[in-house]
């Protein structure tokens, strides 16, 4: 029964660990430029992929809640936002490493790079009006149109406008994808794997988030709970 309800997690390790292996360890192809830094691909583009879905998913749940108010809803929203935003560091820290090997510097005048630090600051934006609002039900209708927004920003700036412009990420501005000069079908058996298994560790921690603040929420309604009997008494007392 155990295996069957935890099937995916474990799916998840398996899949992420083959990644890695395969990822220092597997042939790839020798391209100019690129070269042996072509690995990145299995972490830096699958992690960005793992963190669309992330924030597409905080992106449902906010319009949920705007429908029908429920709490809930703006949980599953922020707790998604919050682990799509760590993809998103880590997948800006190995793009940089890669620019470092590829461009000569760890950041460059790109459009796409610069599009990736808008939306990163636009959904740290999204935290810092969370923090800003006590009211648990205006502080969720507030960031929860906000985060409509942000997720419309992010694909404006890193899918639309580097392909509008020149830009030096493979398939923006004139550059080819990967696929359509990579005759290596390896790669995608690792890299297609890679995409599920860090989507599914992702969702892992997402699952862990929600778990972690709804024992908060019981452990705050029960401490609360104790409180307002001897408030009670403190006050007849006084009286």
């Amino acid at each position: 029964m155990a295996v069957r309800k935890y099937w995916w997690k474990i799916l998840g390790v398996v899949l992420v660990f083959y990644t890695i292996v395969m990822g220092f360890l597997g042939d790839v192809p020798r391209l100019p430029i690129l070269n042996e830094t072509i690995r990145n691909l299995y972490f830096h583009v699958t992690m960005w992929m793992a963190m669309l879905i992330l924030l597409a998913v905080s992106l449902i749940y906010s319009i949920k809640y705007l429908r029908n108010f429920d709490l809930k809803n703006d949980l599953i929203a922020q707790s998604s936002a919050q682990v799509g935003i760590l993809l998103a560091v880590i997948g800006i820290l190995t793009g940089m490493i890669w620019a470092r090997f590829t461009w000569g510097a760890f950041w460059v005048n790109d459009p796409k790079l610069n599009g990736a630090a808008v939306s990163l600051l636009a959904y740290l934006a999204y935290f810092v009006l969370r923090g800003s609002v006590d009211d648990k039900d205006k502080k969720a209708r507030i960031s929860a149109v906000y985060n409509v927004f942000a997720f419309v920003i992010m694909i404006v700036f890193i899918q639309i406008l580097p392909r509008l412009t020149d830009s030096l990420h493979p398939g923006n501005g004139g550059n080819p994808a990967f696929s359509s000069y990579d005759l290596d079908n390896r790669m995608r058996m690792v890299f297609y794997p890679a995409v599920i298994g860090w989507t599914l560790i992702a969702v892992w921690i997402l699952d862990l988030k929600i778990r972690l603040y709804r024992l908060e929420d019981k452990m705050n309604f029960k401490s609360v709970s104790q409180f307002e009997p001897s408030a009670r008494k403190t006050i007849s007392i006084k009286k």
